[in-house]
């Protein structure tokens, strides 16, 4: 059995699209077959990994609003393992159309349960929001993981978000859990980022944090504007290193609940 896990944090610039793109290349690197599927109109986990947004003629948008089968816009990535189903600027509409719906946050769990056993693993990358959109992405999956950068407010912004996903699981996704919060473009040597790390840990329980920590990096920084993963791009690089770490701990928690062969 597979697992769907949908990268998510409402506030932007917290490496969340990075997280979805690398895990998803560690991932594929270590024989599991990956699904990374774009849930933003910016599409920048569709041109981190390689895709040319101009040449796509099906999206998920297409599959959302029921214009296409899922597996139609899933395409083969240049990486092991990592096959994508990527968003260009049109899925914007899809937050509009999907108002109109009955089911307007249930339309991506439709789609990916009828794909959901060719894979392992299913990343979805949502977009920096709580619009319908993200809320499609939360309602989709078994476990969300939260990019989180140590800023002042993360703590504030991590809570709004658990508050929505208490109400999806209470709601349309019973089986939804935490997987972990993983700490993004940590700097040690700076004050702020070490008592805001200390203040997330003494407020969650040790197991909902994962013990790998993202660095902030420059290869990892580069690595979206070659359309390559980091793994790939400077697989040698502390950036590289992390990703690969988090991507084996994202396996053991995902083979302890029982949802990944």
């Amino acid at each position: 059995m597979g697992i769907i896990i949908s990268v998510v944090n409402q506030k932007g610039g917290v490496a969340k699209t990075t997280t979805a793109v690398n895990l998803a290349a560690a991932i594929g690197q270590r024989g599991k077959k990956v699904l990374l599927v774009d849930m933003d109109p910016q599409g920048n986990a569709t041109s981190g990994i390689g895709i040319n947004k101009k040449e796509l003629t099906c999206t998920t948008y297409n599959v959302i609003m029921g214009e296409a089968r899922p597996a139609e816009a899933v395409i083969k990535s240049d990486y092991k393992n990592v096959w994508v189903m990527p968003a260009t600027q049109t899925l914007a509409q899809g937050e509009l159309r999907l108002a109109a719906f009955e089911n307007k946050t249930l339309q991506l769990k439709k789609a990916l349960l009828q794909i959901k056993d060719d894979y392992h693993i299913i990343i979805v990358d949502c977009l920096p929001s709580l619009g319908v959109l993200a809320l499609n992405g939360i309602s989709a999956c078994d476990r969300i993981i939260i990019p989180m950068q140590c800023e002042p407010y993360s703590l504030e912004g991590a809570a709004e978000l658990l508050a929505t996903v208490k109400r999806v699981k209470n709601s349309t996704n019973k089986g939804l859990q935490l997987m972990g919060i993983v700490f993004t473009m940590v700097d040690k040597r700076l004050t702020v980022n070490r008592e805001v790390m200390e203040s997330i840990k003494r407020s969650f329980p040790p197991d909902a944090i994962f013990k790998t920590e993202i660095p902030r990096n420059v290869r990892i920084s580069e690595a979206p504007s070659h359309g390559k993963p980091i793994t790939y791009y400077d697989p040698a690089s502390k950036g590289a290193e992390a990703y690969r770490k988090l991507a084996a701990e994202v396996l053991k928690r995902a083979e302890k609940a029982g949802k990944m062969l």
